[in-house]
């Protein structure tokens, strides 16, 4: 295993992935021809097939995904020790590569801008997703940090809580529940429910919430694959939603939607920086981490700003 270059291992990153040699090829600057050479000689290093060619394109084989695990970790070290060179220099200077989940997108680049204006010479990447695309994410390495409700099971990661983040029952204005209050869970599971995706962090703290009450999963609602189209559907009247505080702070503060006083609402849950604990921790992900740890709460929309008194 000796004779493996970068070039082989960054040739088989790019053929996993897009799936085909032209378009790895287009990636790396290289003609195909030249890319399928990489290819044929690490597996010949290997002894073994790093790839099946299916009607679907080039899939990495049991040996192929231990080759591009070794490839990821390296790529990794390289980029620690650039980092690690800069400080060392004296250079605040780095890259970072930061995750959301959708929730977060409300406040992250509020955090991004007062971290840079501290580290203008850390470059930053933001990638917004689902729960479980920021979680796959930092499965394969794609991210360094990925801020999220509740740290994701299967994978070894240190997380650093920075804020609190309360979950809401929203409703348009002129929904007869506004007006009332201790409203109970089973009064509030007849009403009709817009939902996130299942396996989304909101979905799994509804269900929790409201784990128990007869009926209610046999129809719990209707799903939609975004909070906004969650918050347009509310205010046009199809019914209530469980949702991130931090969504709908403006909406709320302008009277476009109204919090229901639900017993047992707010729900408490905590926002978590999350980066894997099985690989080195650069500089810039040490200096982002120190900084929501010490000032990442007040980058948040203030949950004193969800209660605005009412009008009746």
């Amino acid at each position: 295993m000796r004779n493996i270059s970068l070039r082989q291992l960054r040739s088989v990153t790019a053929i996993h992935r897009h799936g085909k040699i032209v378009s790895a090829a287009a990636e790396l600057g290289l003609t195909p021809p030249a890319v399928t050479l990489q290819l044929q000689q690490l597996e010949h290093e290997t002894g073994l097939v790093l790839f099946d060619r299916t009607p679907d394109g080039m899939r990495a084989t049991t040996a192929g995904l231990a080759v591009l695990d070794t490839a990821q970790a390296i790529e990794e070290r390289l980029r620690v020790l650039s980092d690690e060179i800069d400080a060392v220099k004296g250079v605040k200077r780095g890259s970072l590569r930061l995750g959301v989940v959708s929730t977060a997108k409300y406040f992250a680049p509020r955090l991004m801008a007062a971290f840079m204006a501290n580290f203008p010479g850390i470059e930053m990447k933001l990638a917004v997703g689902n729960r479980a695309e920021t979680i796959e994410s930092l499965k394969n390495h794609s991210l360094d940090i990925a801020l999220m409700g509740r740290p994701p099971p299967g994978i070894p990661v240190r997380a650093v809580v920075f804020g609190d983040h309360p979950l809401v029952i929203i409703a348009a204005p002129d929904h007869p529940l506004v007006r009332q209050r201790d409203i109970t869970r089973e009064r509030i599971a007849g009403e009709s429910f817009l939902m996130r995706e299942s396996g989304s962090g909101t979905r799994i703290s509804m269900e929790i919430f409201m784990r128990g009450v007869a009926g209610w999963m046999d129809n719990p609602g209707i799903e939609m694959d975004s909070n906004e189209t969650i918050k347009q559907s509310v205010m046009a009247g199809l019914g209530v939603a469980f949702i991130s505080g931090h969504t709908v702070a403006y909406e709320v503060e302008t009277r476009r939607l109204a919090l229901l006083d639900v017993i047992g609402m707010p729900l408490r849950r905590q926002w978590f920086a999350v980066a894997r604990s099985d690989r080195a921790m650069t500089p810039a992900m040490g200096a982002f981490h120190d900084f929501l740890a010490k000032s990442g709460a007040r980058y948040l929309p203030a949950f004193g700003q969800l209660y605005p008194e009412p009008t009746f």
